[in-house]
C-alpha cells in the first residue's frame, strides 16, 4: 500500500491506529522523492536526517496519545519561509548560502503540533513569476505532464503535493502563487485573508499582499493547516488579533440557500473555452445542491492586472534594496568601488524577472511618475475592494476560474512577460482586496491538465469557502498523475 497518495485525515487515522508509524510514513515520502523528483525538481533542499528525527519525536507524541492533527505528518515548505539551521534561497542565487538563526512563525506552530518538514520546495525566484521557471536552482515541472509548467510562484509547492512527495506543504501567495500553480497541479489551495497568518519569517516581496497559506489535496485538509497556522502573532505589525475559529466546523453542512455570486467580466473574452465550462459546470452542481447562482459584475477587472503589478513591483523594490552584497546577500567579488560592489552583486545575485520588477517598481514610485502611475493603482485598489463589498452584500461567496487556461508548456510566456501577468487576472483582485479564496479542481481538459476553481469570500470567511469547496469536492473525483 502506498501511504503516500493519502489524506492529512486518513494519515492521521492510519498513525493513530498505529497502521503505520510516523518514521515509516517519513521514509516512504523520502523514498518517493528520491525515486521520482529528480523529473519533476520540486525540491531544492531534502532534510532526512532532520525529518526522521522529527518523525521519531512525533512518535512519541502518538504513542503517548498526545498527537494531534499534524503530529507526524510529513509536509514541504516553500523556499522563502524561514527555516532555522536549513537554507532559505528564495530559489535565487542572491540568498544561496543564506541559513536563518530563527523560525519564521508558522514553522514555530508548525513544530508544536509536531508536523515534520521533508524540505525546502522550489519556487519562482523571490515569489516574482507565475511558472517556477525563474528559480535558479529547480526548474519545476507539472506531475500532469512534465512539458509543463506547474504554475508559480508555489509551483514546487504545488507539484510536490500533486505528486505526493509531502502530504500538503505550505506556500506564499502575493497575486495567486497559491491558488494559481494549485489549479495547474490539480490540487486544492488556499490563499487566507490578509492578516490571517503571521508573516513574520516570510521573506518579503510585497508586504501588503504577501500571505501564507495551505496547499493539500482537499479543503478539509487545507483547514487542518490553517487552523495550525493561524492566529495573532506580537512579531508581526500587520497580523490580525482577530480570533481564529474551528475551520473543519462548517465541512458537511449543505450549502443550500447559499448565494453563489458569478461575475460575468471573469467568463468573458481571454478565458479558455474549456476551462469556462467546466467552472459553469461546476456552478450547476452547486446549483443542484441548492445553492442560488447570482450574476453580477466586477467592471474594475480590465485594470487589475497593471494596478497590481504597479503596488507589488513598487514594493518589491523598496524590500530587495537590502540585498547589496554589504548588509545581505552575495557579494560579487569584482569592484573596486562601493558603487562597483552594489552594480556587481546585484547583476549576479538576481535573476531577469527580478530585475525587471524592481525597474518598474523604482519607475513608479520615481518623481515625475508617482501621481501617474502609483497613486493611480492605489485608487484602484480602493475601487476593486469597494466592488467585491457590493457585490458580498447580497452573496454569500462568489465563484471564478482561477486561470485563464491550463497549465502551458515549459518553453511559452517565458519571454513574454506581458502575456505571463495576463494570466493573474482571475486571482489579483483577491489580494488586492485582502480576502481570501480557495481553488479547487474541478475538470480536466480534453489532454487531461487540471482546470481549477477559486471560491472567495468575505475577509475572515475561511471556514465558509472551505465548506463550498469541500461540498463540490465529494462530488468530484479528483485525478492523480502517474509519474515515471
Amino acid at each position: 500500500m502506498d501511504y503516500t497518495q493519502f489524506t492529512i485525515e486518513k494519515l492521521r487515522s492510519m498513525l493513530d491506529q498505529k497502521e503505520i508509524s510516523a518514521v515509516e510514513l517519513t521514509q516512504g515520502y523520502l523514498d518517493r522523492i528520491a525515486q521520482y523528483d529528480n523529473t519533476i525538481q520540486s525540491y531544492i533542499t531534502v532534510t532526512p536526517e532532520l525529518a526522521l528525527e522529527q518523525a521519531k519525536a512525533a512518535q512519541k507524541k502518538i504513542d503517548a496519545g498526545e498527537g494531534g492533527i499534524l503530529c507526524g505528518i510529513p509536509l514541504a515548505i516553500k523556499d522563502n519561509i524561514c527555516t532555522e539551521g536549513v537554507k532559505t534561497t528564495c530559489a535565487s542565487k542572491m540568498l544561496e548560502d543564506f541559513v536563518p538563526p530563527y523560525n519564521a512563525t508558522v514553522m514555530e506552530k508548525l513544530r508544536a503540533q509536531d508536523a515534520v518538514m521533508l524540505g525546502k520546495v522550489s519556487m519562482d525566484e523571490f515569489a516574482m513569476g507565475g511558472s517556477t521557471q525563474t528559480s535558479a536552482f529547480a526548474k519545476t515541472r507539472n506531475p500532469f505532464n512534465t512539458e509543463c509548467v506547474p504554475g508559480g510562484s508555489s509551483g514546487g509547492s504545488a507539484a510536490s503535493v500533486a505528486a505526493s512527495f509531502a502530504a500538503a506543504a505550505l506556500g506564499s501567495d502575493t497575486g495567486g502563487s497559491i491558488r494559481q500553480p494549485a489549479a495547474f497541479c490539480g490540487v486544492t489551495g488556499l490563499k487566507p485573508t490578509y492578516g490571517r497568518v503571521s508573516r513574520y519569517g516570510l521573506v518579503a516581496f510585497a508586504s501588503s499582499l504577501d500571505q501564507i497559506g495551505p496547499i493539500a489535496k482537499t479543503a478539509k485538509d487545507c483547514a487542518y493547516l490553517l487552523g495550525a497556522i493561524a492566529g495573532y502573532d506580537p512579531h508581526d505589525g500587520t497580523v490580525s488579533r482577530r480570533e481564529t475559529e474551528d475551520y473543519t466546523a462548517k465541512l458537511g453542512k449543505e450549502i443550500k440557500g447559499l448565494k453563489i455570486a458569478l461575475p460575468k467580466e471573469f467568463f468573458a473574452e481571454g478565458i479558455d473555452a474549456e476551462v469556462k465550462e467546466a467552472v459553469l459546470a461546476a456552478a450547476k452542481t452547486y446549483e443542484a445542491m441548492g445553492a442560488q447562482l447570482v450574476e453580477c459584475s466586477m467592471p474594475s477587472l480590465k485594470y487589475a492586472v497593471a494596478a497590481y503589478y504597479l503596488i507589488a513591483s513598487a514594493e518589491a523594490s523598496s524590500n530587495l534594496s537590502r540585498y547589496d552584497g554589504i548588509k545581505y546577500g552575495h557579494r560579487s567579488k569584482t569592484g573596486d568601488t562601493f558603487q562597483e560592489l552594489i552594480c556587481n552583486s546585484r547583476s549576479e545575485g538576481f535573476g531577469n524577472e527580478v530585475k525587471r520588477r524592481i525597474l518598474l517598481g523604482n519607475y513608479a514610485l520615481s518623481s515625475g511618475y508617482y501621481d501617474a502611475y502609483y497613486r493611480k493603482a492605489m485608487a484602484l485598489k480602493q475601487r476593486i475592494s469597494a466592488e467585491y463589498a457590493h457585490i458580498f452584500e447580497s452573496c454569500d461567496v462568489i465563484l471564478t476560474p482561477t486561470t485563464p487556461s491550463v497549465a502551458y508548456g515549459v518553453h511559452e510566456n517565458i519571454s513574454d512577460p506581458v502575456k505571463m501577468y495576463q494570466s493573474d487576472i482571475c486571482t489579483v483582485t483577491v489580494n488586492i482586496a485582502s480576502l481570501p479564496a480557495i481553488s479547487t479542481p474541478c475538470g480536466y481538459n480534453a489532454s487531461g491538465m487540471p482546470i481549477g476553481m477559486s471560491i472567495v469570500g468575505k475577509q475572515f470567511d475561511e471556514a465558509t469557502i472551505l465548506q463550498v469547496a469541500d461540498a463540490f469536492e465529494q462530488q468530484f473525483q479528483a485525478a492523480v498523475p502517474v509519474l515515471k
